[in-house]
């Protein structure tokens, strides 16, 4: 006789089934995968009389189970689900003053609770509560007075499929993890490369560096005002730093040479625009006609397939030096027929080349660095880039106290 239920034999404990297989190492993988389950699963208990609490909760004891919450108040039953976070939820439907219709529903709508299986106890015969609450997603359905078998094999099957989901969302985040850490170390390891390209170059004529990484960083910044995206500025940031590898090719009598050019030594200072996108991807012609009919290449060339920095890499080296008004250099390029990433860098660049000490000039100041490219706008400068330029102007200027020669 059950100590709990005069009316009821006291139900042997249940053993888990053991699939058909005589390797004895298996069964003793099932076996203790379930007594896992009864050690660690906790299991909650709503129903608003306590004889069937106690019933039920007696059931699962002799089976193995020790972990229970359980409440007859509906009310508090939310608070009680969502701070225990149950492995599964035995719950009365007929309950006053909140039905367990309304805590399905409840449940099934809170992000933190919609995974939880509950299994439905009812006396209701009802076609029309069952089907509510079959709309609902239950796991199972159990009818009042609860059979002891019944209930502990759809407890034990409930909760091995959660384990086993519950495996799966693990794994899941486990290869998340790891996928973000292999990615953020190939970024990193790009992003090392890239600077290490650009300093190759820029210590030709600047034995820091610095300069490539503050013109990477006003050239982000300046996009950002702009309306791109972190990822698109991202990019524009380590692709600007590579605007001027093409020094590589300039001779050091020319590129270290203090005061004015000659004719012929600008022109091999305008090659570095060519010789640095030969370096880091050559256009073909047909490309090079793309670019130049399309205003906004330099954004298409972000989503392209590849090597997207590189891509956009090249285009900045060969259009950092185009003006607005088409009087720049190597293609002579007008407007918006300039990529808007070669326009950013072309203001990030010159702010950065006039505020820093070059073998042909000082460094000069805020004030008069501005008077010079104010003097610039609408012929050398993109106006609206210029305006980006200025409404950021005290980041930038932060960006170069922070990385000082």
């Amino acid at each position: 006789m059950h100590p709990l239920n005069p009316t009821m034999e006291s139900p042997m404990p249940m053993s888990i089934a053991i699939p058909n297989t005589t390797d004895e190492s298996l069964q003793s993988h099932w076996f203790k995968k379930y007594s896992e389950l009864l050690e660690t699963s906790t299991i909650a208990i709503v129903d608003d009389e306590q004889l069937n609490i106690e019933v039920v909760q007696g059931y699962l004891v002799q089976e193995g189970y020790r972990n229970f919450v359980r409440t007859t108040d509906a009310t508090k039953a939310m608070t009680m689900i969502s701070e225990t976070n149950p492995d599964v939820v035995l719950l009365d439907i007929m309950m006053p003053e909140i039905s367990g219709l309304e805590i399905l529903t409840a449940m099934r709508t809170d992000a933190k609770l919609c995974h939880i299986p509950v299994i439905v106890l009812t006396a209701c015969t009802s076609a029309d509560v069952k089907l509510s609450a079959l709309q609902l997603g239950p796991s199972d359905f159990l009818s009042k007075p609860v059979d002891a078998s019944e209930l502990i094999l759809r407890i034990r099957n409930v909760l091995a499929v959660k384990a086993y989901q519950d495996q799966l969302a693990d794994y899941s985040q486990e290869l998340e993890r790891r996928v973000e850490e292999r990615t953020r170390e190939v970024v990193e390891s790009r992003q090392r490369i890239i600077h290490c390209l650009a300093r190759a170059a820029e210590y030709r004529d600047d034995d820091t560096g610095k300069h490539v990484m503050r013109v990477g960083k006003y050239a982000k910044l300046i996009a950002l005002e702009l309306g791109f995206n972190e990822r698109q500025a991202d990019l524009i940031e380590q692709a600007a730093q590579l605007h001027d590898i093409g020094k590589i090719g300039v001779p050091d009598s020319v590129l270290l040479k203090e005061g004015k050019l000659s004719p012929d030594e600008f022109d091999v200072i305008k090659t570095h625009c060519e010789i640095g996108d030969t370096i880091i991807n050559p256009l073909n012609p047909d490309e090079f006609k793309a670019y130049q009919k399309h205003s906004e290449v330099g954004a298409e060339l972000l989503e392209m397939d590849g090597y997207p920095v590189l891509q956009l890499a090249g285009v900045i080296a060969q259009t950092h030096h185009e003006k607005w008004d088409g009087s720049g250099y190597p293609f002579g390029l007008k407007g918006e027929e300039i990529p808007i990433e070669g326009r950013i860098t072309a203001v990030a660049d010159v702010f950065d080349a006039l505020s820093s000490a070059r073998p042909y000039k000082p460094a000069f100041e805020l004030k008069k660095c501005l008077e010079i490219m104010l003097s610039n706008q609408g012929t050398h400068f993109d106006p609206r880039v210029f305006q980006a330029f200025l409404n950021r102007l005290e980041e930038i200027v932060a960006v170069q106290q922070q990385l000082t020669d």
